[in-house]
This record gives C-alpha cells, structure tokens and sequence, in this order.
C-alpha cells in the first residue's frame, strides 16, 4: 500500500528516458522541500518521523535508480544501499551511503571506473551527499574481515539497482564470512569507548541524541549483533526468538521513536546534520515541538527531560538485551551458579534471580537485590534475567510498596552498610528503582540545570554529591581532603549524611526556595523511616542550610567576629557544623570539575575552624587573635634569617585589619618583601606560588592613588590572569599594601620550578610598569561569553548596602561571566573615587558571584548610589 508522502515526491521519469542532471537536481530538491515542510507542519509525532525517513529514502531511491540507467555501468553490476540508508531510513540532512558492487574480473575495469566516477560525479552534482564504495564481493569479504566498521554497514544493505544475482552472492558471502561470537566482542567493545568519549552517561546537557549512550546507537548496536547472530531483523523477531518481551517491544518501540523525531526535529531545526542537541538549538527545537516556558521550566528543559527519560530507558533496555546476545551467542545461559540465597544466585559474578515473577511475588526481593548487590563479594552487577524482572516490575513499587515498613527497613539497611552505597545508589538510579521508592526523586530524574554552574541533571548531581560524601569515609581516598576524612573518622554515622546527600537538591524545579522544600522532604522521610528526633533535626538542618556555609564563606568578611558570631549561632552546635562543612565540599565538588579550587576550599576550611572556636565558648578576641598571628610570624621571619625588629616599620603602619585578614605565613613574607622599600616612589610588586599550590599570590605594594585596584586588574585581566581573591589595605603612610589570588587558566600546566621562576618574573616586572603608568586607564579586552552563556544568560543583580556597622559598604555582584569583567566594574568604582577595602571573587562554572567591601565620600549619597548601580548594570548587560 503506497504512502500518502509519496503523493508529494515528483514522479520518477520512465527508465528509458534520459533526464538533464539540472532537472534531476530540481525534482530533488523540491520533493526533499516539499516532504521537509510536510513535516515541519504536521504534529510532532514518532508517526511523522517514520514517516518522513522513509518517504526520503524512497525519493533518494528514485532518483539513484534514474541516474544508474543513464550510466554505462556494466550489465551485471549492482547499486546497494548500506548503513541506516540500508535500513530504508534517511534523516533530513543524513548522508547516503551506498556500495557499488562489481561482478568481480569479468568487466573492462577502464571502462567501469570512469563510468562509476560519472554516476557519482552526478550525484553530488544532484545534490545527493554520497558516502561509496566500490568493491567486488571478495573485497567486500576481506575488507569486512579487517574491519569491523565495513562489516557493520554491510550487515544493513538493500539491492536498489542492477544485478539481484550478485546482490544474493554478496549477501551470502557476507552471511558465511560473519563471525558472531567475534562481532559481539568487538562492538560491545567499540560501544564502551563510544560511551567514554561522550560523558559516560545518558546526562549530559549537550547529549549527541545518535552517539551518547542512550541513543540511537546504542539500539542499532543491539540489533547489528542480533542480526550477525541470526537472531532477527526486527524488535519483534527477537520478542519471537524469546530475547526480549512483548512489553520491552513496544517499550522500544516508544523510545526509539522519540529519540527518532528528536533527531529529525533537530536536522530540521539546523539545516545541517547535527545530532548534538547544542544549548544554542535546544530552544528551537523545544519550540518546534510546541513547548513553552512555564514559571518553573524552560522550553528546552521539557523537551530535555523526554530525551533524558527515553536515553535512561534505552541505556536499561540495551544492556538487558547485550547481556541476553552474549548469553545466547557464548552459550553460558547454562553456567553454573552458586546460590547466595533462597531468592538469589550469583551467576558468573551476576546477581540472578531465582525466578523470573520474583519481584511480582516478593516485591521485598526488589530493594534486597541491592543490599545483596552490596553485601556479595566479588559482585559485577545484575544479570540480564535481574534486569528484566526488575524493568518489567515497575508497576509493583506502587504507594503501598512504599509504605511497607520491610521496604522501609531494608532501604535503611542500604544505607547503613560498611559500604556499597556509591554503586548501589547508582545502579537503583538506573534501574528506576531509586525513583519508584523515593518518589520525590523520580521529579528530578533527567532534570537540566541551567544556571552556569552544575554542569549534570540534579539526579546525577546528587548522586555525585553522595559519591563525595563516601569517600570522606573510604582511607584510600583519605589523601584527597585530608581535612574532611579526618572529621569523617570521628563521625559515628556515616548514613545521615549519606540521606543529607540524597535530599539536598531533591526539591529543584519545583518553585519555590528548594532547599526549605528539600527540609520538609527529608523530615517526612525520617519520620518514616523510623529516625530518631536527634538524627532527624540534624539531616533537616543540613539540607535547609546546604547552601549557608558556602555563600558566608565566599560572600562575607571572615575577618569580621561579628560575622562569625552570627554564623556559629545559626550553626548551635559543633556536630551541626561538621555535619554541614562535609556536605557543602562534596556539594561544590559535586557541581562541575572547573567550579572547585583550593582557595574555596580554605575559605570553608577558615570559615569551620573559626566557627568550632566560637562554639567552643571561646569568645572571638581581636586583639588575641592578631597577638598570635604577629608571634608566629616573627618565628617564621627568624627561620628566613631576618634580623629582630625587620617587621617594625612596617607593621607600625598598618590597621588592626591588615592582621585580621591575613595569616602568619602572608604577614612574614610580606614583611620580608618590603622592609627594604618602605619609602619607595616607584610601584613595588612581589610574586611567588600561592601556599594553596594553585596559581599565583602577588604582593603590590605603591603610593596610594584612586586608581590602584584599577590598573592591577586591568593588567591582570590584560594578561589572561583571573582573580581570585583581593585583599586591600592603605597604610597609615598613604601606600596601598594590596594582595591578590591569581590563577592563568591558558597557562601552561608545566609544574616545574624553572615554569614558575618565569612566570613570576613576568608578572614582577610587567604589573609594575602597569602601576607606573600615569596615562588613561587602557580599555578593557573585548568581553566574549561562551555559548552557554549566549544560550542562558545570568540576569544581572546588583546590590549596594552598609555593612552592620553603616562605617563602609557592601557591594555584591551576581553576572555571567567573561573577560574583562572584573576590570569593568573596577573602572567604575575608580570614576566615582570609590576605595576597594576587599573583594571575594567566587566564580561558579561561568557564573561570577563577587563581593566587594568598599568605602568613599560619593557613597553617602543617594543619587550617587544609584548611578554606580545604574553604571554597573550597564556593563554586566552587555559585552564591552
């Protein structure tokens, strides 16, 4: 039965009559328009994707066979389509790929080449994006033989023109040259590297929707080696051979469709083959589908979350099924097993079940698959049979399943083991068991995260934050924050942070403040499971404040008692603290690689031990602090050889502040540094590698002058440097004593000393002719943003307000990130006369979050205020 589409391809001429290739370029083009449009205009469906693949093929088709009759190539040659062109299927701007199949030594090689080169000359004369071959059957077997790309795109063929006789012989040959037992080998290898190159993971928010596992490939991977294995052609024929279900079937079905119309959308969407659902074009494509933001989710996230949803679906269903062809090519279906329990066997290092109706019997067996999964020795995972029973129990793990007071106990025994929780929280996740018992978690299942910062959905974000947590408590990661596994070893229950973890973000995109919705979840969550009112206060006071430590360590003086009083009586007590200094690391490591540094790190690390002090009931002394600091410094300044009283001069010149906010190692080396040029006339400047081992720490040290801070962030921005931290003092002599974090992201990433001596000498030598410099301040670098930033840009806020004490004022920046910007802001402040005291510079992935401490006679004024705010608006708008 014809295909309505096929009313809107321009009928083929007859075989005989010869057509111009300008007019063969014009029926092609305007049937591959019209059937585009015809699309583009229908509902989005996984009809209409079907639809529109195979009324392209069937056009191309007809236009290759046209052209094969108007050839002179030889009589017993054959025209056969390979790859997904093979399958009948073409997407919009897909390549067609096609094998030229010669009759072996009987034809004038002379006369065919020129021939075959004419055809395929004309074919992209056409417009036709020709992928050819041109082999005989015995190459076409030994080319196979070596590679196992060729020997894929044959496995999927089609005879279009020419010599059926020969196609037979092709096919057979290839049929008896197939090596099943090697082709699964080799394509479950490929499949894994493919997998790496692409995330690891069905979640990353520029998925390639062919490519990243859970996409398409990973479905034509499983019927490439069923077919290899003779297994069948279709989903059905494997239901019919007993390798997958009627349920899996239309299961597949469904998500293949999905992820078919996605792919379509998308060519259409970029008038080019791109598979990639790049942030720049995923609002387009949400679009063509018919989505709208609503108040809590972009166009793009609802159309993420259905590809999330059908890519989690096919990375279950592809490994259920490679597992199922490796058991039936490898004949290891009868390997012995060894029982574990009444329920469960371990096969091979698989978990199996004793039946297949286990869990719609037992459904208890269900979250036990896990806590055997942990507590087996030498377990690998779950066998395909486990799979299945699991996929196709879904419906089982209902509300009253998550009720159930054993289900409840066992999720708990889960959490409390030795160990095993990383793996099994993982494998529940992708299971869908972790979101069919937490239903809260099934909301942010595949969910985006579009706000520069997290670079996975929540799900794998929290499942990463649950990672981190765990190794806190694992020696062997002991060596990767020292500090955390030490007060992990004194903490007597690792599973409260483990549940802190899983409900930290588990209220995102929800509206609303998350992390107070996040607080009532996990109190209800503890209230069923049996918490006691100790443990329950605590996981509900984690989650509320998950995000406190770091915006007061990041945002706030730490030099200020007032501001560490305040946080230590919202802290209460010190298990409290602990508890949320561990969470808040794993957190921020948790959010992307590029977003963590050691200087966040100290700053948490400051901002807990200076807390622990003052819920210690030692009352923060100023005066005693500083004391201390001077001491140590001195013994530090002894150890380097300086003579008694060398720091004097110096530190007669300097605020209380100056040693508040900074350490004895920072006060040593700077006296060290300077007591030799207390009155120069010229800038002095001094570099080494930051104590924190990332980057540099530069001491300025000139005449005071408005535009200090200005000029050294604009030659720090000018050379590619990016500022982490600003400490700002003026002396009581009128010389400004400044010293910055700095890191060079470009630069390189050779640790050695000699690479470091140089570094430091440059930026000595070029920041002080910088300073030196009496002429206008250079214009800032061009402020490029990256395409994620283009795509979802951070609505700029600014905030100007007095600190508690209304003596200086508190100016906090929120932006999307890009060069120069910190250079920008500083130019402004500078135009008004307006004194940086401190700035925290805390980039968030591309998201900048800064705070600055500044004071000057302009601010006292309202008009004044708002025209700096105005100014600064201006300039985080827009690109300078």
């Amino acid at each position: 039965m014809s295909d309505p589409l096929d009313l809107l391809i321009p009928a083929p001429a007859p075989s005989s009559q010869v057509v111009s290739i300008a007019e063969l370029r014009a029926r092609f083009r305007e049937g591959k328009q019209r059937l585009l449009d015809h699309f583009a205009e229908a509902r989005p469906t996984t009809t209409s994707a079907a639809r529109l693949m195979r009324g392209l093929a069937r056009h191309v088709d007809a236009i290759l066979a046209q052209l094969w009759h108007q050839f002179n190539l030889p009589v017993g040659a054959a025209l056969v389509a390979v790859g997904g062109y093979g399958r009948g299927e073409l997407y919009p701007y897909s390549d067609v790929d096609v094998l030229l199949l010669l009759p072996g030594d009987e034809v004038d090689r002379t006369v065919t080449q020129s021939a075959i080169s004419d055809f395929i000359t004309a074919c992209w004369d056409i417009g036709l994006e020709i992928g050819s071959s041109v082999r005989t059957v015995e190459e076409c077997v030994t080319e196979a033989r070596n590679d196992v790309t060729v020997q894929t795109a044959l496995l999927e063929s089609r005879l279009l023109c020419g010599a059926r006789k020969l196609y037979n012989q092709f096919r057979q040959a290839r049929n008896e040259a197939m090596d099943a037992s090697a082709f699964l080998q080799a394509k479950t290898l490929e499949m894994r590297q493919r997998h790496i190159k692409y995330e690891d993971t069905p979640y990353s928010l520029e998925p390639n929707c062919k490519e990243s596992p859970g996409g398409l490939r990973d479905l034509q991977v499983v019927m490439w080696v069923a077919r290899a294995a003779r297994q069948g052609r279709t989903w059905g024929e494997l239901c019919s051979k007993g390798l997958i279900t009627p349920f899996e079937v239309k299961q597949l079905q469904k998500h293949e469709g999905t992820l078919r119309l996605i792919r379509c959308r998308l060519h259409l969407v970029a008038r080019r083959r791109e598979d990639r659902l790049v942030f720049d074009l995923q609002t387009a494509v949400a679009e063509s589908f018919g989505y709208q933001a609503s108040r809590t989710e972009r166009a793009s996230e609802v159309l993420m979350h259905r590809y999330y949803w059908a890519a989690k679906a096919v990375t279950q269903l592809n490994q259920i099924l490679m597992l199922n062809l490796e058991e039936r090519i490898n004949g290891s279906e009868s390997a012995p097993m060894r029982p574990i329990n009444e329920r469960f066997f371990d096969r091979g290092g698989m978990i199996e079940v004793s039946r297949d109706d286990l869990y719609q019997t037992t459904p208890h067996a269900i979250l036990e698959t896990f806590l055997v999964y942990q507590q087996t020795p030498g377990t690998k995972g779950l066998s395909a049979r486990t799979l299945r029973a699991l996929y196709n129990a879904r419906k089982v793990m209902d509300a009253g399943f998550r009720r159930d007071p054993v289900n409840r106990q066992l999720f708990m025994r889960i959490l409390q083991q030795h160990d095993g929780q990383t793996h099994a929280f993982r494998l529940m996740n992708q299971t869908s068991v972790l979101g069919r018992y937490l239903w809260v978690f099934r909301g942010i299942v595949g969910r985006m995260q579009h706000d520069l910062f997290h670079v996975y959905t929540v799900d794998q974000h929290i499942l990463m934050v649950l990672r981190n947590v765990r190794r806190f408590f694992i020696p062997e990661h002991a060596h990767e924050y020292p500090f955390c596994s030490q007060l992990a070893s004194q903490w007597d229950k690792p599973w409260l942070l483990y549940i802190a973890a899983l409900f930290h973000d588990v209220a995102k995109g929800r509206g609303g403040d998350h992390s107070l919705l996040g607080a009532e979840e996990v109190r209800r969550f503890a209230r069923d499971h049996g918490l006691n009112r100790e443990d329950a206060t605590l996981v509900e006071f984690v989650v509320r404040h998950h995000l406190t430590m770091s915006r007061v360590a990041q945002k706030e003086d730490l030099s200020d008692p007032e501001v560490i009083a305040h946080f230590a009586r919202e802290m209460g007590h010190a298990r409290h603290l602990t508890a949320l200094y561990l969470l808040t690391v794993a957190d921020i490591r948790g959010t992307s690689p590029k977003v963590w540094n050691a200087w966040k790190g100290k700053l948490l690390e400051d901002l807990f031990r200076l807390t622990l002090r003052a819920l210690g009931g030692a009352v923060p002394s100023a005066d005693a602090e500083i004391e201390a600091r001077k001491a140590e410094a001195r013994q530090i300044l002894a150890l380097h050889s300086a003579l008694p009283g060398t720091e004097e001069p110096l530190w007669k010149t300097l605020a209380v502040s100056y040693f508040a906010r900074h350490d004895a190692t920072e006060i040593a080396w700077h006296a060290r540094a300077l007591w030799r040029h207390l009155n120069t006339t010229v800038p002095v400047v001094r570099a080494r590698p930051s104590p924190l081992g990332e980057g540099l720490q530069v001491l300025v040290f000139a005449p005071d002058r408005p535009d200090v801070f200005t000029r050294i962030c604009g030659y720090f921005d000018s050379a590619g440097f990016s500022i982490q931290d600003a400490k700002i003092h003026t002396t009581r002599a009128h010389f400004a004593l400044d010293t910055f974090q700095v890191v060079n992201p470009a630069a390189t990433d050779d640790p050695s000393a000699c690479a470091y001596r140089d570094m430091i000498s440059l930026v000595e030598t070029q920041a002080a002719q910088a300073l030196s410099s009496t002429g206008p301040l250079p214009a800032p670098s061009r402020g490029r943003v990256s395409r994620r930033v283009r795509s979802f840009p951070v609505k700029p806020r600014v905030s100007l307000r007095p600190d508690e004490k209304a003596q200086r004022w508190l100016l906090s920046i929120s932006a999307s990130d890009r060069s120069g910007l910190l250079y920008a802001i500083a130019r402004i402040l500078a135009a008004h006369h307006i004194d940086v005291q401190l700035a925290k510079i805390s980039t968030l992935g591309e998201r900048v979050e800064d705070m600055f401490l500044i004071s000057g006679p302009a601010l006292q004024q309202s008009r004044t205020q708002l025209q700096v705010e105005t100014e600064l608006l201006d300039v985080l708008m827009s690109p300078t």
